[in-house]
């Protein structure tokens, strides 16, 4: 599949009142990393070992994953995200777009596009909880998210990616 090369961003996010985020690893964007192939986002991400992959929409809820960390890939549509509770940030993401959130980061749909459609995938297909900004949950997902493994690939440039270095997995350098 064909990737172009496009922007890398991240964000460290601290917490946020009931959400917890994740302040040691940085939350990912990729600017257009398959701008030209859009439809193939859950494909790759399953080449490249994030599985248990699904296609739908974002909440439009705060929400986070504890025990599991989550790629995004927007393969139609566009949408305004927030990632990181009330105080974090607001991003428009678009088709070719990846963002890729370590457990504990919350994110929510703010508007979207009528076309809007995302592919979901999870390091070696991992089952993934849904949690929301309640007490309960807090208490529950802050020793889970310490315990969650750091992924052997990236879900969009394999075994050497940028994501790996950037959340400083051992032996890893980006090409």
């Amino acid at each position: 599949m064909v990737k172009a090369e496009g922007s890398i961003q991240t964000f460290v996010f601290g917490r946020d009142g009931l959400l917890p985020n994740n302040p040691k690893l940085p939350a990912v964007l990729y600017r257009g990393a398959l701008i030209n192939n859009p439809q193939d986002m859950e494909q790759l991400f399953n080449d490249n070992g994030w599985l248990n992959s699904w296609q739908n929409g974002v909440f439009g809820y705060h929400h986070y994953h504890s025990n599991a960390h989550e790629a995004l890939g927007v393969i139609a549509g566009s949408a305004r995200l927030q990632i990181g509770g009330d105080a974090g940030m607001s991003l428009e993401v678009y088709a070719g777009d990846v963002l890729i959130l370590p457990a504990g980061t919350a994110h929510k749909c703010l508007s979207r596009s009528s076309r809007f459609l995302i592919a979901g995938a999870y390091p070696d297909g991992m089952s993934y909880n849904t949690r929301r900004a309640t007490a309960e949950d807090l208490e529950a997902a802050l020793p889970e998210i310490p315990e969650v493994p750091r992924p052997a690939s990236d879900p969009v440039y394999g075994p050497h990616g940028p994501l790996l270095e950037a959340w400083g997995i051992p032996g890893v350098s980006s090409p």
